[in-house]
C-alpha cells in the first residue's frame, strides 16, 4: 500500500499547489507533447499539471487524471471548472492498482507519474499499470526524488541531522528514499527501451525574488513529517525545532543556495 507521509491538510494542498507554481514549466520542458495526444496522468494530485499537459494535447486529445485521495481528486476538478477543459477527466483510483476499462487499456501516447514511486512499497506494480496503459510505442515518464541530492550551502546547523531524519522516515513505512536513482532500472525492468533520463532542476539562491518560496517549501515538507520523526524517535523535539529556526534564519541570508535535483527519466514501448 501507498504511505504517502504528507497528508492532505489545507496546509498540504497550498504547499503542494505553490510547488507546481515552482516547478511545472520546467517539468513540461522535458516533455514532447503532440498535439491529440491521449495523456494519462497517475497520481494526478492536484491536477495543476495533468492540465499543463492537456493544455498542449489541446481539445482533440485526452487527459486523464487518477488521484487516489478524495481531498486532493476535489481540488483538481475545481481546477479543470477554472479552465473548462472538456477533454480532461480526473477519476478516483488506486495508483498500485490502476483499473481501466478495456477500452483504455494499451490506448494512451503517454502515461505519466510524479512524487509517486518515493511514497510505495512496491513502485514496480505502479510501472506495470503504465505500461498496460500505453499502445505500442507510446511512452512512460517518471520523475521522483533521490533525497541524497539535496545540499544546502552554508549548512543551516542542525539542518544534515534533520534531514536525515527525514529520509530515515521513509524506511519506516516502507518507502524508497533514493528511488529517483532507480527509475532507469525499473522502466528498463517492465519491458521499456528507448529508455533517457535528465534532471529537473529544484534549487535557488539567496538573492532570487522566487528563494523564499524554496524554502517555505522545504520546511513544509519537513513538517508534515514531523510527527512521524518523533514517533519513530529519528529525532527529538528540540532538534527538530531548532534546526527549523536556523534554516528559517539561513533563507535571509543573499549567500545562501539550495542545490537539489527531482530525477526524471522515459521510455518507450515496444
Amino acid at each position: 500500500m501507498s504511505n504517502y507521509i504528507h497528508g492532505s491538510e489545507p496546509v498540504e494542498q497550498a504547499r503542494l499547489s505553490k510547488l507546481n507554481d515552482l516547478i511545472n514549466d520546467r517539468c513540461l520542458n522535458l516533455l514532447t507533447i503532440s498535439t491529440g495526444d491521449n495523456i494519462l496522468d497517475v497520481g494526478s494530485g492536484l491536477g495543476q499539471f495533468t492540465l499543463r499537459m492537456a493544455e498542449q494535447a489541446g481539445p482533440t486529445g485526452k487527459c486523464l487524471g487518477i488521484e487516489r485521495d478524495k481531498k486532493q481528486l476535489t481540488a483538481s476538478i475545481q481546477n479543470q471548472h477554472v479552465r473548462q477543459f472538456s477533454w480532461v477527466e480526473f477519476r478516483e483510483g488506486n495508483a498500485e492498482n490502476l483499473e481501466l476499462s478495456q477500452a483504455e487499456w494499451g490506448s494512451f501516447d503517454l502515461a505519466h507519474a510524479r512524487f509517486i514511486l518515493e511514497h510505495v512499497r512496491s513502485p514496480e506494480s505502479i510501472m506495470s499499470g503504465m505500461v498496460k496503459a500505453v499502445r505500442s510505442g507510446g511512452r512512460v515518464v517518471v520523475e521522483d526524488d533521490d533525497h541524497a541530492q539535496m545540499c544546502l550551502h552554508p549548512n543551516p546547523p542542525g539542518f544534515l541531522t534533520l534531514w536525515n531524519a527525514y529520509m530515515r522516515s521513509y524506511d519506516r513505512l516502507g518507502n524508497d528514499p533514493h528511488i529517483g536513482r532507480r527509475l532507469v532500472s525499473l522502466l528498463y525492468d517492465t519491458g521499456l527501451r528507448n529508455i533517457r533520463n535528465n534532471v529537473v532542476f529544484f534549487g535557488d539562491s539567496g538573492e532570487s525574488p522566487t528563494f523564499k518560496a524554496y524554502v517555505t517549501n522545504l520546511i513544509g515538507i519537513l513538517e508534515g513529517a514531523r510527527e512521524l520523526m518523533l514517533q519513530q524517535a529519528l529525532i527529538d523535539k528540540i532538534s527538530f525545532q531548532s534546526a527549523v529556526n536556523h534554516l528559517e534564519e539561513w533563507a535571509k541570508n543573499p549567500e545562501a543556495a539550495l542545490w537539489y535535483t527531482i530525477n526524471w527519466a522515459a521510455g518507450t514501448k515496444p
